[in-house]
């Protein structure tokens, strides 16, 4: 067996010649098994139109920017999740880790008065060592990833409730902090020049890559694929910029206009973890080992040091998460990465087309999958229905996203794509 070294998506060789190859050729793809993120992209419109059909007020910009703050701290954590899974291990105990970190931040910040910084680097310090150790007993004591993070996600509900001192609620009133996801906003100028620079820096980066292509004669995607892919990329946030900009707060003598800042935080993650998986030996070696951890191993990567990285990163990412969380509740109380958090963040990287199997998989996945379960619970919410029905139907999109995910991977090995 030979182990692959690329990412799945740069699997498919040479780029086809025009726009309508280019449409044949991916259609073959998912014919052949390989959607990707279309069925949590279709999922995902369907949602929207059925529930701003349904209720009017769901598209309205107060509740789509209340929709991006809801499902940040779900996105982060499942942004870290998506390496573990690429491997085909779990993280059980991701929800209640960014619950951990949230309460050194709160406690840091609060009991002990330290800047907000120093409260920011101690809480991702200590994602990072429960990454470590969790990684370390996966790989190299060989105990099972469930077990252990399952374990870990019981202690850690108890480190919780002695770092906030039983059911104490810890408020969290530094200004920065509170800015991430509670009442940061860029200005509406500050939101187009950033939707001008991010949508300049995609097509920069397509034709840079087409350009490096070119030079080492390798094909390349015609103009017209790259126009239409950024031009898309370009209408949608364009819209979604418009939105964010109209005011939607009531009391005029506080504009409440403007892209949520913690947008920001998420894109940035988006392209250091995307960077990371798709342009470097690093990411090359997580999609190896996912594939195949003894060929990996044959092939010379050090597997044990992939298992265990992977763990620091998605705790790593918990702590960011429970940082989000902090903020926008602006407390740390108990429930804090409890209750449906670990939940829904697995079945936001799930849903968005990451594999159960391991070696399939994007961070992009996190956001797509993350967007689907924030507009389930929203959109529901706003029909009236209760916690009960939410829970049973995102369980249902869960299971769907796992059916696909399996007969996707029996197709594709059908037709030798695997």
């Amino acid at each position: 067996m030979t182990v692959s070294t690329v990412p799945p998506e740069e699997k498919s060789g040479d780029k086809p010649a025009t726009l309508g190859t280019f449409a044949g050729s991916y259609l073959a793809k998912v014919r052949g098994g390989d959607m990707g993120a279309l069925p949590a992209i279709a999922g995902l419109v369907v949602l929207v139109i059925a529930f701003s059909i349904a209720r009017p007020v769901f598209f309205s910009a107060a509740n789509f920017a209340n929709l991006l703050n809801q499902g940040a701290a779900v996105i982060v954590i499942a942004m870290g999740l998506v390496f573990v899974l690429l491997l085909g291990e779990i993280d059980l105990s991701a929800g209640f880790a960014s619950g951990v970190c949230a309460a050194v931040l709160a406690t840091l910040l609060t009991t002990h008065g330290y800047p907000w910084y120093v409260a920011v680097l101690g809480a991702i310090v200590t994602g990072v060592v429960i990454g470590l150790v969790l990684g370390t007993m996966v790989a190299k004591l060989g105990i099972p990833s469930f077990v252990v993070t399952l374990a870990a996600f019981l202690a850690f509900q108890g480190a919780v409730l002695l770092l906030i001192k039983g059911g104490t609620i810890i408020a969290v009133d530094d200004p920065t902090i509170k800015k991430i996801n509670f009442d940061g906003r860029f200005t509406p100028l500050q939101g187009w020049i950033l939707y001008a620079l991010t949508i300049a820096a995609l097509l920069a980066l397509a034709l840079w890559k087409r350009t490096s292509r070119a030079k080492r004669g390798l094909a390349v995607e015609p103009l017209s694929v790259i126009a239409f892919r950024v031009g898309s990329i370009a209408v949608l946030l364009g819209a979604a910029v418009y939105v964010l900009n109209l005011e939607r707060g009531r009391n005029i003598l506080f504009s409440q206009k403007g892209v949520p800042m913690v947008v920001l935080l998420i894109g940035l993650l988006l392209v250091l973890w995307t960077f990371v998986l798709g342009r470097t030996a690093y990411g090359r070696h997580v999609y190896a080992v996912g594939g195949s951890r003894e060929a990996a191993r044959r092939a010379g990567i050090n597997v044990d040091a992939i298992r265990i990285s992977v763990f620091v990163i998605c705790s790593g990412m918990a702590a960011v998460g429970g940082i989000v969380a902090a903020s926008r509740q602006a407390s740390v109380d108990p429930n804090t990465g409890g209750s449906n958090v670990l939940l829904y963040a697995v079945g936001a990287a799930v849903i968005g087309g990451t594999s159960l199997f391991g070696g399939k998989g994007r961070v992009l996945d996190a956001i797509l999958g993350g967007a689907v379960v924030a507009v389930i619970e929203n959109g529901m919410g706003l029909l009236g229905y209760t916690s009960g029905v939410k829970y049973i139907v995102t369980g249902v999109v869960l299971l769907l996203a796992a059916v696909v995910d399996a007969l996707s991977r029996r197709r594709a090995a059908a037709s030798g794509l695997r």
